[in-house]
């Protein structure tokens, strides 16, 4: 048994942010208000660069938000590939620059020997999230979720302990360390945002139990919150 996916449906990208960024700056304005703090983790790529800037335009107290990654590919954070990167350039700037950032990436060599840093800060936060906004791979993979991930099982135990893993697969390209099921199970509010007719097509296969392999699957049968999918054309 799965929980409900919400779809929200725009024929331009730039509806979809801006609606978006609206539905995760309440959530954020609400943790603040209930709790002094909100959690907010992001997926990084291209998908979510102008949904992010939109985010960063919402009125609220940035000083009380800790910004996180939902995965990050094992780069410095002037990498162009990484996600740190994309929240730097897109999100964190202006009054957004106020909020503060738990990376994923260490200085390491390798994400296996940066885990034990990134799961003590991870772990660290005032946790559950009150948001995660997740992307969606065309082989099914979210987060770094990858089919044929090296540490997929690990990452998709319901009852595992690790707050993050490494995770290493053929088209992931750089090593990546990932947030867990758990933790992304248990967040206040869950957000898909996706763009194009072949993802959305996809994720109607994974709502339907025809792709019950996708990682995304997963997550719909280990969580009680509803998935927010936000799509456009």
């Amino acid at each position: 048994m799965s929980v409900p996916v919400v779809e929200h449906d725009f024929p331009r990208r730039e509806q979809s942010a801006e609606e978006l960024a609206r539905a995760v700056a309440a959530d954020l304005r609400e943790a603040i208000d209930a709790r002094d703090v909100a959690v907010l983790a992001l997926s990084g790529g291209t998908t979510p660069a102008l949904f992010l800037r939109r985010l960063g335009e919402q009125e609220l107290d940035w000083s009380g938000v800790i910004v996180t990654l939902v995965d990050e590919r094992w780069v410095p954070p002037t990498h162009e590939r990484s996600n740190a990167r994309v929240v730097a350039e897109n999100l964190l700037r202006g009054p957004a620059a106020l909020a503060r950032f738990a990376p994923l990436y260490s200085t390491a060599p390798d994400p296996e020997h940066g885990q034990p840093q990134v799961a003590t800060l991870v772990g660290g936060l005032p946790l559950p999230f009150d948001a995660v906004v997740l992307g969606l791979g065309l082989d099914g993979h979210t987060a770094s979720w990858f089919p044929d991930g090296d540490r997929l099982a690990d990452a998709l135990d319901p009852h595992g302990t690790a707050p993050v893993l490494p995770m290493r697969a053929p088209a992931a390209g750089e090593p990546r360390m990932t947030l867990t099921l758990p933790l992304l199970a248990a967040a206040r509010h869950l957000y898909l945002l996706i763009e194009g007719v072949e993802k959305q097509a996809l994720l109607k296969r994974i709502v339907g139990g025809d792709a019950a392999t996708s990682p995304l699957r997963a997550l719909l049968e280990n969580t009680r919150t509803p998935l927010q999918a936000y799509w456009s054309a």
